[in-house]
């Protein structure tokens, strides 16, 4: 194994749930690894890959924080300097919401030497785990990957865009103000549109909420769904070979 003289965090991206799904590269930096500071939305099967290095949990969830985001930053720091050979596991990729960025940035102005391993990102992998393709010709050209809430806790400005798109728009982290974004929708006349709710996707513990914008919030009561979900909403979920005869049902009531 290769020792490591300088303090080095490689920033890993676990992908978006089931462990299988970390890229090789990323396997590879956990078995090198001396420390790992790992989210709450990482498989913990994933830890196996380091069975030598500390583990420290660093979880951030709503309403429940273990670390705040500048506790987190001086702990990568000081692991670094400590242990020189540090990973940070984070779900998802971590360039997308992730804070990844400001992870780096943080690290880099102690001149520790970082790497980032992209991760296969939630907001693709679990439509496509669904048989959802986010475009497909004649039907949607592009995609909107936008957060629920923003660091303010707001809705995204953007949304009011996406939603008078024609676009796929998948978004992350927006449970919690699910009413608003429907609210927004109907505004601009898409209470038909198709919306599927992905909860825990990709992992054994999946559920699935369908239906339309006018409809989704029965669905989600009636199916008990919460975070952590992927929302998606857009004419391409009628693609899905699985998802196909659901909306073909409701397409018959409504004629």
């Amino acid at each position: 194994m290769k020792t490591i003289s300088k303090p080095k965090v490689t920033l890993i991206g676990a992908g978006p749930g089931d462990p299988d799904l970390i890229t090789v590269k990323g396997v590879k930096a956990l078995e090198a690894a001396t420390v790992v500071l790992y989210d709450a939305l990482i498989s913990r099967e994933l830890l196996k890959y380091a069975p030598n290095a500390i583990k420290i949990f660093v979880g951030k969830r709503r309403g429940s924080h273990s670390h705040s985001q500048s506790e987190i930053n001086k702990l990568i720091v000081e692991n670094a300097f400590q242990h020189k050979n540090v990973v940070r596991l984070k779900g998802g990729d971590s360039f997308v919401f992730g804070r990844g960025a400001e992870e780096i940035e943080y690290l880099e102005s102690f001149g520790i030497e970082t790497e980032v391993i992209s991760g296969i990102s939630s907001a693709m992998a679990v439509p496509s785990n669904q048989g959802i393709p986010l475009t497909k010709r004649g039907v949607s050209e592009s995609f909107w990957v936008i957060t629920g809430a923003t660091s303010e806790s707001k809705l995204s400005h953007d949304l009011y865009l996406a939603a008078q798109s024609t676009a796929t728009v998948v978004i992350l982290m927006g449970m919690n103000n699910l009413e608003k974004i429907i609210s927004i929708f109907k505004q601009f006349k898409k209470g038909n549109s198709p919306i599927t709710i992905i909860q825990n996707g990709t992992t054994k513990n999946e559920k699935l909420g369908l239906g339309t914008i006018n409809s989704i919030l029965d669905v989600v009561k009636k199916n008990k769904l919460s975070s952590p979900a992927v929302i998606v909403i857009g004419e391409v979920i009628k693609e899905s070979v699985k998802l196909r005869s659901f909306y073909d049902k409701i397409n018959v009531a409504h004629f």
